[in-house]
């Protein structure tokens, strides 16, 4: 640890830390514009000048390196007078925007002009103005606001790992440019909005619709992925109108994806707001809660247990999926699922965890990743591996199909037959695998969702056993799910009870004409073709594909509707809460369920949900440990059958549409939009 004196405070920090990490220890704030927590350090705004004792001149505080009996001021009138010539040279160009500039009341500009600069402007001549940029659909560009901080620059070179943005020109024709004038070729893009400090780039979809101080501010978790990101939605009235990160250092650092912070423009599209019933003429009609109930109560009366069969969906919250599980054991019924994909995981918790926790990979020293594309399946993660290779030069093993994953990867085919190499020990990979200290394992859906899953989840298991991946103090063994709910369903059991149907079976019955009735709760990814011949009710909240082939759609909530309890890929506990309420009639879906219950006469044991959740963490008590992850014993699991050698394909095809949400979402349609556009002038 290093001692320095600042204003007269003694403060300790550690080796490696800067001038500005000391300030900031001695609680003094150092104004900046250039310096981020999470980029390289550029120095070049000035802004952050302090005093050094012996020092000639103000020195930049995040540039330099704090040392053993460093004295720093802040508060001299060098400093003071330093800050000011600064901020007016900022502002020499800058265009006097605020009253319509989106950045308004969230603008490092105006709050450090406001505290550090001067009350007028000694410049005459005339201001120089820039043209705007290209960057695609999500960012909207003001180039003459620029104060060419950089840090556009640095979050797309080193953390999303394309090199598209940078600056052309010099001293005053200095210009941010994308170079190709292009959308940025990242699923991360938009997180340059939060990082400029001016107007120059801001929220293109979210442009001119709201003031901050009109909105209703509520932190959340996101769902579009099993990653967790802490979010916080901005809504006014009924209307979710942004989202934005929340920092937490253990799952989303500060970033989200695109499709996290845009996609929610689909919650306004496509909604289902009242029930409806499909009618002899073969089209859905509206109908009342009473009569939907009504219908269904009818068609389970006449069937048997062993006919029933329920689904849920990739972004249910765990109090459904508890409750219709419930409801469906008090119906006898033990057809349940909650891998509508056919993910072949379940059994023991180590067997679908991300074991050794996202943070977990920034310790990792090997990776061998199986049948995934962390990039479009769990891009902010995607940036952490990144970070590690960028820092360490760990060797990265793919066996799936090629793909640019933002850092070097060695791709050893997409022949699952490859495990049983690794195994063998024949394979070159496998040197890097021994020579590590730390190898990580990550396992994707496009190897579990598929028929011999169980048998690629064996292998990968035995592969860790092998090399060192779980050990007394590390456990790197890793399942990437896509879905926000999977885990949470895994761990309430939301599966086949002795002798019930999965999936597949499911889908068997019912083209065998033996499964009378599904109820897919959210589950619009389900084979509906397969299902046709059983009759369908569906819960959830749009018009996708699960309500254009029901037989009765009830109208749930969305995710930003209602207070739920999601568990990431990880396993930890985290609770999304409620930003607006759902349109027309939809009703969240615990609620949907108890009211049928009472329909049925029968007794599911609450009528609140803080009483379900009293049930729930009986039944599962790590539901109660807000942002604990409970750890897994390592146990045997997978199979050991034989490999088929179908080649291993992507889990996901289109980064911006895997769920109804986003499918309904206009700015993602844009994005696939421009990107197929700039695809096809690359391909010229």
């Amino acid at each position: 640890m290093l001692k320095l004196t600042v204003n007269d405070i003694e403060v300790e920090v550690e080796e490696g830390s800067t001038v500005l990490h000391a300030c900031e220890a001695a609680n003094v704030e150092i104004p900046r514009f250039c310096y981020h927590d999470k980029l390289s350090i550029a120095g070049n705004c000035r802004m952050c000048l302090v005093d050094m004792e012996r020092a000639p001149k103000p020195i930049a505080s995040c540039a330099m390196p704090a040392g053993e009996g460093m004295v720093i001021r802040t508060d001299t009138d060098r400093v003071k007078k330093a800050r000011e010539g600064v901020m007016e040279f900022l502002l020499i160009n800058h265009p006097l925007d605020c009253p319509i500039c989106d950045q308004g009341g969230e603008c490092d500009l105006q709050d450090q002009a406001m505290g550090y600069g001067l009350d007028c402007s000694r410049f005459d001549e005339n201001k120089r103005a820039v043209e705007n940029k290209h960057m695609g659909p999500l960012i909207s560009t003001t180039m003459t606001r620029c104060i060419h901080c950089t840090r556009c620059v640095r979050f797309a070179t080193e953390v999303a790992g394309v090199t598209e943005l940078g600056a052309i020109g010099r001293g005053e024709s200095v210009e941010i440019t994308t170079y190709l004038e292009k959308a940025l070729a990242s699923e991360l893009s938009a997180n340059i909005i939060d990082l400029c400090p001016v107007g120059a780039l801001t929220s293109k979809p979210y442009a001119f619709s709201a003031r901050p101080w009109e909105l209703n501010k509520t932190e959340s978790i996101d769902v579009m992925d099993a990653l967790g990101s802490n979010i916080r939605i901005d809504a006014r009235g009924a209307q979710v109108m942004r989202v934005l990160p929340r920092l937490n250092e253990d799952i989303n650092e500060e970033w989200i994806s695109d499709k996290t912070r845009y996609a929610v423009d689909g919650l306004r599209r496509q909604r289902l707001d009242q029930p409806y019933i499909r009618g002899r003429d073969g089209r859905l009609a509206p109908a009342t809660w009473d009569e939907a109930f009504k219908v269904i109560a009818a068609k389970l009366k006449r069937a048997k247990p062993s006919t029933m069969a329920a689904l849920a969906g990739d972004q249910i919250d765990a109090e459904a999926m508890f409750a219709l599980k419930t409801l469906f054991c008090k119906l006898g019924s033990g057809n349940l699922d909650c891998r509508q994909d056919g993910a072949k995981v379940g059994g023991p918790r180590a067997g679908y965890l991300f074991n050794s926790t996202i943070a977990g990979i920034d310790q990792a020293d090997a990776l061998l990743i199986i049948g995934s594309n962390p990039r479009v399946e769990a891009a902010v993660m995607n940036a952490r591996i990144r970070r590690n290779w960028l820092a360490t030069g760990m060797p990265v093993g793919v066996v799936g199909p090629i793909a640019d994953l933002t850092y070097d990867a060695t791709f050893l085919g997409d022949d699952p037959t490859v495990l049983v190499e690794l195994l063998s020990g024949k394979h070159k990979f496998v040197g890097k695998l021994k020579k590590a200290k730390r190898p990580m394992i990550i396992v994707g859906m496009g190897a579990l969702a598929r028929p011999d899953g169980a048998t690629l989840l064996g292998h990968a298991r035995e592969i860790a056993e092998m090399y060192g991946v779980v050990s007394k103090n590390w456990n790197g063994f890793n399942v990437l799910h896509l879905a926000a709910s999977r885990v949470a369903g895994l761990d309430i059991g939301f599966l086949p009870e002795k002798s019930g149907l999965d999936v597949d079976a499911m889908y068997k019955a019912a083209e065998a004409d033996k499964l009378d009735l599904v109820w897919l709760l959210g589950a619009d990814e389900a084979d509906m073709t397969r299902l046709k011949n059983a009759f369908i009710v569906y819960q959830g909240h749009h018009g996708d594909n699960g309500a254009h082939h029901a037989d009765v759609v009830l109208p749930g909530a969305a995710y930003t509707e209602k207070d739920g309890i999601y568990l990431n890929t990880e396993g930890r506990v985290q609770y999304a809460n409620r930003a607006a309420f759902p349109p027309g009639q939809a009703r969240e879906d615990w609620a949907i369920l108890r009211a049928f219950a009472g329909v049925l006469g029968i007794n599911i044991g609450f009528d609140s949900l803080d009483e379900l959740r009293e049930i729930l963490f009986r039944a599962v008590p790590h539901f109660a440990s807000r942002d604990i992850i409970k750890p897994a014993k390592w146990v045997k699991f997978g199979s050991r059958a034989k490999i088929k050698p179908n080649e291993i394909t992507a889990a996901v095809g289109n980064f911006y549409m895997t769920c109804p949400i986003s499918r309904a979402s206009e700015t993602m349609a844009e994005c696939v939009r421009a990107m197929d556009i700039d695809q096809a002038k690359a391909a010229e």
